[in-house]
């Protein structure tokens, strides 16, 4: 985790909130690994024996997509090299990166502890770089960017991409392909919500955090989500956090093409595409947070909902100051949960 100097060079770098997003900047130290292509790859967890080839530890695996290679974080445990692990895909916000994501989740502290590999890709849409490691924003599928104008047309593909991504640190990494998961803040909230929709064969579960989304905003109709946007082919299991003094991504919604409805209602649509028969059910976790759940759901594809009062567009249970965003709630740990909720769903077939 950052020392205290960090955090408070974190916290005097933080840049006002904007029209619909904030700026982060922060000190913090970057991959010291120099990028490395991919290998040949292995069956990682493709049904033979695989060899990790990545070192333990915090690195950068050249990503090869549409003739680019792109830098991905990559980091990985001291974990036996013939052992396919779980892989999580950590996805920054808008107008943020990878560094500073990975610092914001914690995640790579849980690879550590529970022997999973954590991939912390970039978006490929710029924004004016004031962050040490630049200001980028993911490819959302038919949505367009906080700026209000749509990426253009040859913008990278970032299913497709990610879906590169996880084949490539699969090939590098002996990966379990049943167990691959990902998360996301704000902007990356949407995007791993994306993926769950478009790219259900890969992703067992998903754990947004300020941006569960379930399709597009309809556009004739932004309180609803747009019929035949989110129609996975198989179930994935869905957790999300969020504060109800959000503004940025407002928890009641609100009349932005890029964000529109609810996330009560974002959660009750996968509700309803996983087929779930209970739910929901809600229960008082502490004075400030309200868990619903969804249970009974095809191939146990659950749905939670983490309700967090009074809380902002941030991150539950992280300990750096997101300053404008608003309050941070210490009463949960998002990182923790969704690990142990990614650590009992597993993609099935």
């Amino acid at each position: 985790m950052p020392s205290t100097v960090q955090r408070r060079a974190l916290r005097s770098t933080v840049a006002g909130l904007g029209a619909l997003a904030t700026i982060l900047a922060a000190t913090v130290p970057a991959v010291a690994a120099a990028p490395s292509a991919a290998p040949a790859g292995h069956p990682a967890g493709k049904g033979g024996a695989c060899v990790r080839t990545l070192d333990a530890g915090t690195s950068t695996l050249g990503v090869a997509f549409e003739g680019e290679t792109y830098d991905v974080r990559v980091h990985v445990p001291d974990a036996p090299d013939h052992r396919a692990l779980p892989l999580v895909l950590d996805l920054h916000g808008s107008n943020n990166n990878a560094t500073l994501q990975a610092q914001i989740s914690g995640l790579e502290q849980v690879a550590d502890a529970e022997d999973v590999i954590v991939a912390t890709p970039t978006g490929d849409l710029a924004f004016e770089h004031t962050l040490p490691d630049g200001n980028w924003a993911w490819n959302v599928p038919d949505v367009p960017l906080t700026s209000g104008t749509f990426p253009p047309a040859d913008a990278r593909d970032d299913v497709a991409f990610l879906r590169a991504v996880v084949d490539q640190v699969d090939g590098a990494g002996c990966v379990d392909d049943r167990r691959v998961y990902a998360t996301g803040f704000s902007g990356g909230g949407r995007m791993a919500s994306a993926l769950a929709c478009e790219a259900s064969d890969v992703f067992a579960a998903i754990a947004p955090v300020a941006g569960l989304r379930a399709g597009r905003p309809d556009p004739a109709d932004l309180s609803r989500p747009e019929a035949g946007t989110c129609e996975p082919e198989n179930p994935v299991a869905v957790m999300t956090f969020h504060g109800t003094a959000d503004q940025v991504n407002p928890y009641q919604g609100n009349g932005d093409p890029r964000w529109g409805y609810t996330t009560q209602l974002a959660a009750h649509e996968w509700a309803d595409i996983n087929d779930c028969r209970v739910g929901p059910r809600s229960v008082a976790v502490s004075d400030e947070v309200t868990r619903y759940a969804w249970t009974k759901c095809d191939e146990h594809a659950d749905v939670v909902l983490y309700e967090v009062a009074d809380a902002g567009h941030t991150w539950p249970g992280s300990d750096l100051d997101m300053g404008p965003l608003g309050r941070t709630t210490q009463d949960i740990d998002a990182t923790a949960l969704m690990w142990d909720f990614f650590s009992s769903h597993q993609r099935r077939g």
